[in-house]
């Protein structure tokens, strides 16, 4: 994959790359091999979740590939070592804006947007939730918050002729094809289905938005993006893919290749989640 300098006047005419990984938190990924991956990306965008780190520490880890260019914005969690965005990108952004219009979640560290010119690039970090408790209650009113975003957000990139990328962890397996074993995770929360009837109706026919990945991968099991740690899920490949981008339609036409950057054996993984990479016309 190849990454094109920006010009001023070739904006969003220009091919761009965008990853996203949930790093699980950065300061771990950083002493397991992340610094490295950074300095070899062809990536034009990288949008992190789970950083789990204040601002300032996510500069501090962060600061060899600062210091080769990179341009960083962050939404902080408030709960100390939880949650937390960020962006980094090649050109510094024109605006950013930080959560959804959701008072409950403004200060969780879930939601960030960048603006590039004519492209919005987003880093997502939805609840995991968990079934039958109040972390999926939790989960379910972001859900709902975050729906009625999507739709205000894709109705404004229409009329300003803008398009948008929502890259992260969305932390729900869409179909059967998005999870090895979907046949004894059908009450867990991830595949619940409600939760799944939300991603139905956000990737409808005629819906704005595109499962990017999907669409260039259709009919395929995964790729996966996230292994458990415990037993042989990475080495047996029992993934979930659970981390997407997201994508207006235009946009998303756009797209021409997409890879889960997997890493080549267990002991070379730098977090529990592989990154996810889409090259864009």
């Amino acid at each position: 994959m190849l990454a094109v300098p920006q010009t001023a006047d070739s904006h969003i005419l220009a091919p761009h790359t965008i990853t996203s990984v949930n790093v699980n938190g950065v300061r771990a990924a950083a002493r397991k091999g992340m610094l490295d991956w950074l300095e070899k990306t062809s990536a034009d965008f990288i949008c992190l979740q789970e950083t789990r780190a204040s601002d300032d520490q996510l500069r501090e880890t962060l600061e060899p590939a600062l210091g080769n260019g990179w341009f960083l914005v962050s939404a902080e969690p408030s709960a100390k070592g939880r949650n937390g965005v960020a962006v980094l990108s090649r050109t510094e952004p024109d605006a950013v804006r930080i959560g959804h219009g959701d008072d409950e979640f403004l200060d969780a560290g879930r939601y960030i947007e960048a603006d590039f010119a004519d492209l919005t690039v987003a880093s997502l970090y939805l609840p995991s939730g968990e079934a039958l408790t109040p972390k999926q209650e939790e989960k379910e009113r972001f859900m709902a918050s975050f729906a009625v975003h999507l739709a205000s957000t894709a109705a404004a990139a229409v009329a300003a002729d803008r398009h948008v990328v929502v890259s992260g962890d969305w932390n729900i397996a869409h179909t059967e094809l998005d999870l090895k074993n979907w046949k004894t995770n059908k009450k867990s929360s991830g595949f619940l289905p409600e939760e799944r009837a939300w991603m139905d109706l956000l990737f409808a026919e005629d819906s704005a938005w595109v499962d990017v990945f999907r669409t260039l991968h259709p009919g395929v099991d995964g790729p996966y993006s996230w292994w458990s740690y415990r037993g042989k899920a990475f080495d047996n490949d029992s993934g979930w893919r659970i981390d997407y981008q997201v994508a207006t339609r235009g946009y998303a036409e756009r797209a021409k290749v997409a890879l889960v950057e997997r890493a080549e054996s267990y002991d070379l993984r730098w977090s529990d989640h592989a990154p996810v990479t889409v090259s864009y016309r």
